[in-house]
């Protein structure tokens, strides 16, 4: 089986030894993104709101980048610092994936990279 590795400029470059993402014939698995914004490698702001849209954004261009998009997400799993944002980053969630969200997992951590709320993976078909 082959794999190709995925990388966009238009999202953060990974922070350790890592690919953004990796395609394959079965779909395209992403590194988990945080809310980084990626012209300067610096978190986007200290709310959950900002991070989790940031993530979300830059999400999205990595899946763009492998030929997929967010309409074709199958699974995300989504890590929090604290499960009390989880009602307040549902909502930004639900304005990126409307009416037909993905399976999804979501669970609490003891911490993130960069000091992050919030970091989001995707498992993505691709065309």
């Amino acid at each position: 089986m082959s794999r190709q590795i995925v990388h966009t400029d238009k999202a953060p470059k990974a922070i350790g030894p890592y690919s953004q993402a990796i395609k394959t014939k079965y779909g395209l698995y992403t590194a988990g993104q945080v809310g980084l914004d990626p012209a300067t490698g610096e978190l986007i702001s200290d709310t959950i709101e900002d991070q989790t849209r940031q993530a979300l954004k830059n999400l999205q261009q990595v899946l763009i980048a492998g030929g997929s998009d967010l309409k074709q997400v199958i699974k995300t799993t989504v890590f929090l610092k604290d499960m009390n944002d989880f009602a307040r980053m549902n909502t930004i969630y639900a304005e990126f994936f409307g009416e037909s969200p993905p399976a999804r997992s979501t669970v609490a951590v003891v911490g993130l990279p960069k000091g992050a709320l919030i970091e989001i993976e995707a498992f993505a078909l691709i065309d």
